[in-house]
């Protein structure tokens, strides 16, 4: 009998079983970066300063040991947002934080810093009511209750935390009377999550990603087991060998309050894979939202919409749970965006050292090709990686890649030639012709050494360029300026639902220009356990002006054409573009 294509699948599921047994914690390939090609020699006009410190974005993120990381906890770090929480039309910033394991020390806490509209901000963290201590993980964004303020949802290794934006400049945490509370005695390890609209009711529902199981006072030390090795160095233990977690996905009653359904959608069956980074967006372009869970040493997750309140998980079937090669990578952080201008939604992972970076492409239905090595993404192997984004730096219509990079061992650069701690961040330079080349170049702050874990993008200073937020472990964060030159123009796009959700999320927009075109989804969290700006982002090269379709979460299509370039352009649904609403240079 001719086997069928899910007999095979199964077939090589049940040997990513048999190969992860008695194998170090982290997943990597070992594999040797391909060859890189002669550099195109093509001027890139982008660079990046980090002003982070006359910014005033000056607290220690801490997380963990700062020379050594005796568990996984410590290791994994943090995310961020750029967000309006005020709605001024400035991008604020919020920056999650970790603990020690002795406990936080004093000043530990997530931090809200409001934009100043001068380049710097304030730090408004005990005013907006939002000072909490803790292990952070991620942070997604989205106005769940549609009164149009942002709010906040945070996941822990603990107790996941919504916070209520209360349209006055505080927050009120309503974990429990929204339901969201964890009641057991057993502590979860909440990893990504996202606001989305499932069954598109026009109330945002709720996605939870878990990593594992894990207790402090049970967990074994680097050395006992055979996951708590690198290389043959002792070092935090897992995520294999450990048990993974439970994925959550809560229903929003449209009264404040959610209900579980993490079981009955089916969500919640799916108990192998060690859960990271959560993107939700419509992936096969049939008008309802799917989720993809970027899985650490595991096969990754693609939740596939069955428009019935239920979903069915495609991750293996559709191309985006294993490298080309049909092996488990090490899968941290997750960038969406069309970097091929086919219209359709790519995805781009990051994964742990000597392991190439994936990217996927979309053929439009949901169905994945991996391209990294047609693309030249696997030029680089050397770091572990974290947070990236599809995303245009150049504003040349052509959507390149940036990632940040850092280690989970930082005691065995000492030991282990190679094995540096703090690492750059890179660029990929989207080329145009479906390849990329890594840059040498790039600024100042993209050179410097961090070890880094979450990153947003975002356009703090209304510019018209992307600016970068990054998560540094055990120092303050880097906010990266852009300091673009040339002559590329660039359109930004904000939405605002009225039968959808009032935060769009789950919108596809598609921006023509020229002879391109280029989708963009509205997203409550993507990178590495982060949120970036919610107003989309569109070079457009030498273009003057674009045409804009939008398909809202609702079914409702809607188009804006000749658009004048080099400004924000506000979409409501259902009242086309809004006049008067664009923003200002500083």
């Amino acid at each position: 009998m001719q086997p069928t294509r899910r007999d095979l699948i199964h077939l090589l599921l049940g040997g990513w079983a048999a190969r992860v047994l008695g194998q170090e914690g982290m997943a990597s390939r070992h594999v040797e970066p391909q060859a890189r090609s002669a550099p195109s020699g093509r001027p890139f006009n982008a660079s990046f300063v980090d002003v982070a410190a006359s910014a005033g974005l000056t607290e220690v993120v801490v997380y963990g040991g700062t020379d050594h990381k005796e568990y996984i906890v410590e290791a994994n770090g943090c995310g961020c947002a750029f967000l309006d929480y005020d709605n001024d039309g400035w991008m604020d910033i919020f920056v999650l934080c970790g603990s020690r394991l002795d406990g936080p020390p004093p000043g530990a806490t997530n931090r809200l810093y409001r934009n100043n509209r001068d380049g710097t901000f304030a730090d408004v963290t005990d005013k907006a009511g939002l000072r909490q201590a803790g292990w952070a993980n991620s942070v997604c964004i989205g106005d769940y209750n549609n009164d149009g303020f942002e709010d906040i949802f945070c996941t822990y290794y603990g107790q996941n935390r919504l916070y209520r934006n209360n349209g006055d400049g505080t927050f009120t945490d309503v974990t429990r009377q929204a339901g969201l509370w964890n009641s057991s005695d057993k502590p979860r390890w909440g990893a990504g999550c996202s606001f989305l609209d499932y069954d598109r009711d026009g109330h945002l529902d709720l996605f939870v990603s878990s990593y594992i199981q894990f207790d402090l006072h049970s967990a074994p030390k680097p050395g006992e087991k055979s996951f708590c090795f690198w290389k043959g160095q002792p070092v935090n233990c897992g995520p294999r060998g450990l048990k993974p977690g439970v994925h959550l996905l809560y229903r929003n009653n449209g009264d404040g309050t959610f209900t579980d359904v993490s079981e009955k959608s089916g969500v919640g069956g799916k108990r192998d894979c060690y859960g990271m980074t959560v993107v939700a967006a419509d992936l096969d372009e049939d008008g309802w939202p799917d989720i993809y869970v970027a899985c650490d040493s595991s096969p990754s997750l693609l939740f596939m919409n069955n428009h019935d309140g239920t979903f069915r998980e495609e991750g293996v079937l559709r191309g985006v749970a294993l490298s080309s090669d049909g092996k488990e990578q090490a899968n941290m952080g997750v960038g969406i965006g069309d970097y091929a201008l086919t219209g359709h939604l790519d995805l781009f992972t990051t994964h742990f050292t000597e392991d190439t970076c994936g990217l996927y492409l979309n053929d439009g239905t949901g169905n994945f090709d991996d391209v990294s090595m047609a693309a030249h993404i696997g030029v680089e192997a050397r770091y572990t990686c974290w947070g990236a984004g599809i995303v245009d730096l150049d504003n040349d219509g052509y959507p390149d890649i940036f990632l940040v990079s850092g280690s989970v061992y930082p005691e065995l650069e000492k030991k282990l030639p190679g094995s540096a701690d703090k690492t750059p961040r890179l660029i990929f330079r989207n080329l145009g012709n479906g390849t990329f080349e890594e840059l040498t170049t790039g600024g100042p702050g993209v050179s410097a050494p961090h070890s880094s874990r979450g990153c947003a993008f975002g356009d703090f200073d209304n510019d018209g360029d992307l600016d970068v937020l990054i998560v540094n472990m055990n120092e303050p964060p880097s906010l990266l300026r852009n300091d673009l030159t040339g002559e590329n123009h660039w359109l930004k796009v904000k939405l605002t639902g009225t039968r959808s959700n009032r935060s769009a999320i789950g919108a596809r927009v598609l921006v023509r220009y020229g002879t391109r075109t280029q989708a963009q989804a509205q997203v409550s969290q993507s990178s590495y356990y982060s949120s970036n700006d919610p107003r989309l982002h569109f070079g457009l090269g030498g273009e003057k002006s674009a045409d804009i379709e939008v398909r809202w979460p609702s079914g409702q299509a809607e188009h804006v054409k000749g658009v004048a370039a080099n400004q924000l352009i506000t979409i409501i649904e259902g009242r086309g573009a809004v006049p008067g609403k664009g923003f200002g240079k500083i």
